[in-house]
């Protein structure tokens, strides 16, 4: 870790950028000191990654400057603030996927990718130290594509790491770690500031932040509304600041589920993931309507292949999906969307939403061609922005108006874009993968209530989540997903954080080969 120089507070003044008639940043103050860990707060389009985006050298401010240790700095490009030693981990990963993990590691940089082999190999060796002293499992020598999104962030973190950033910032760098991972993450980032290094941290994990934060800063539509000191404060005071009304989580779910036919059936599902080995091994489940079944898990035990074999986007190796008494197995994803099985997929930006195409349109994406938005040869443009405008209406879709890029949309209005869109299409079955990752505490609280409202109206929804917060508060059912198995079932009375979590990290011995299928 570089020593930081003296007197090294990093200052933010008066940072303003525009974007039309928008002012994402409106006059953001912001002060980063060596040594501490300080969390960055607001609600999804308030301003947060753009500002640490100015700081990083990625977009440059209408107005306002930046200080290092009493002199002025600009960053034209990341790597001007890389040069200053700062480094960033972005929630939506700035990796190359046909390269490996070390050859990303060189981008940018001196030689890039003609180093030699042996250079490479030191390359890869450095990366493998720093992932057992960090404990974030990362093979140097995979293909980034072959990697799970959880790998992924891994990455992101080593390369911050391998640069010796002395300013690190982290954009919700527990969004894809499970919990005992993040216990292992923070105490890290706690020594790297004590090493000299400022740590600034972007979450909606509040717990997290009144744990490890030694300052907070929130930021409300583009303007700072506070700087706090965790042990003047509390997670329902941050929540209001954020998001400027009072934030209430809803109540857990006592009771069995209303209904009891089964709509969903999993059975024996055995799948390769894209590497060639098996990512999931005999998962069998059922899922009843008016029900929420959560498989919980680390990123990388099958998740992405779980919901890729659910939507026909990957064929199984053996086993079978039955919905409503039907075999699916064989069907394509339309198909199976006519039969009543939607998704919310888990990277939304990739598979959720098209952001050359309207909110309008997006909100019709599966339903384009068919009455009453057009048939297979013309579109029915007044349906289209008729139905637009109604979803944006319904589901507080922050947007100028339906005919807005969806490209343009922060993550938690492209997130309410996606469950828009599922739940206006008459499903029988959700599956809902990971649906408040990257979300502010108001954007979560919005999609766990309409989750909540569509198991009430007798949907069957299957909840594949690596927040246990999410999982604790709206399951009814919980199952552990484990190097491609189901290791671990409960029902919502039995729902314990701690065994979910040990679960989650393989500490539980598998049960019987006959107890992995959950009761119908």
């Amino acid at each position: 870790m570089r020593t930081p120089p003296a007197g090294g507070p990093l200052v933010m003044r008066g940072i303003v950028k525009r974007y039309g008639a928008v002012r994402a940043l409106d006059g953001v103050d912001l002060e980063l000191r060596p040594g501490e860990v300080h969390a960055l707060l607001g609600e999804n389009g308030a301003g947060k990654t753009t500002l640490m985006n100015v700081l990083y050298g990625m977009t440059r401010p209408d107005a306002g400057a930046i200080e290092i240790g009493g002199r002025a700095a600009r960053f034209a490009a990341p790597r001007d603030a890389a040069a200053e030693g700062i480094g960033m981990v972005h929630q939506h990963f700035m990796l190359v996927p046909t390269l490996t993990v070390a050859e990303n590691m060189v981008l940018g940089r001196p030689g890039g990718l003609f180093l030699g082999r042996r250079r490479l190999a030191a390359v890869a060796a450095r990366l493998a130290d720093l992932a057992r002293r960090y404990e974030l499992d990362v093979d140097p020598h995979a293909k980034v594509w072959q990697l799970s999104v959880g790998e992924q962030q891994r990455v992101e973190i080593l390369r911050a790491l391998y640069h010796e950033a002395r300013v690190l910032i982290l954009d919700e760098p527990t969004s894809t770690l499970a919990p005992v991972e993040s216990e292992r993450l923070f105490p890290r980032l706690r020594a790297m500031a004590r090493e000299g290094a400022a740590i600034v941290f972007i979450t909606h994990h509040l717990g997290d932040v009144m744990r490890w934060a030694d300052r907070i800063t929130v930021l409300r539509r583009g303007t700072r509304v506070g700087v706090l000191d965790p042990s003047a404060t509390s997670e329902p005071e941050l929540a209001r600041l954020m998001v400027g009304r009072d934030v209430g989580r809803i109540a857990p779910r006592t009771g069995p589920p209303a209904r009891k036919e089964t709509v969903l059936t999993v059975d024996g599902i055995t799948a390769h993931g894209d590497r060639g080995p098996i990512a999931l091994r005999d998962v069998s489940f059922t899922v009843a309507a008016g029900e929420i079944v959560a498989i919980a898990g680390v990123e990388g035990n099958g998740q992405p292949e779980l919901e890729e074999v659910l939507m026909g986007l990957r064929a199984p190796a053996a086993g079978r999906v039955i919905l409503d008494g039907r075999d699916v197995t064989g069907l394509p994803p339309g198909a199976r969307l006519g039969h009543g099985l939607g998704l919310v997929p888990s990277d939304r930006n990739r598979r959720g939403i098209v952001g050359g195409l309207s909110v309008a349109e997006n909100l019709v994406l599966d339903r384009i061609g068919r009455p009453p938005f057009g048939t297979r040869l013309r579109l029915s443009r007044q349906a289209i922005e008729d139905n637009g405008a109604a979803e944006v209406e319904r589901f507080s879709i922050a947007v100028s108006s339906p005919a807005q890029p969806a490209g343009t949309l922060s993550g938690g209005n492209a997130q309410r874009t996606v469950l828009a869109r599922a739940l206006s299409a008459g499903l029988r079955c959700l599956v809902a993968a990971q649906p408040t990752r990257g979300l502010d505490v108001g954007a979560i609280e919005f999609v766990w209530e309409r989750l909540a409202e569509a198991r009430a109206a007798g949907l069957a929804v299957l909840l594949i989540s690596t927040d246990l917060d999410e999982v604790m508060t709206i399951a009814d059912r919980c199952c552990v997903l484990y190097r491609g198995r189901l290791v671990a079932s409960w029902p919502r009375e039995d729902l314990d954080r701690e065994q979910i979590g040990l679960a989650m990290g393989g500490a539980l011995t598998p049960p019987p080969e006959d107890t992995r299928r959950t009761p119908e």
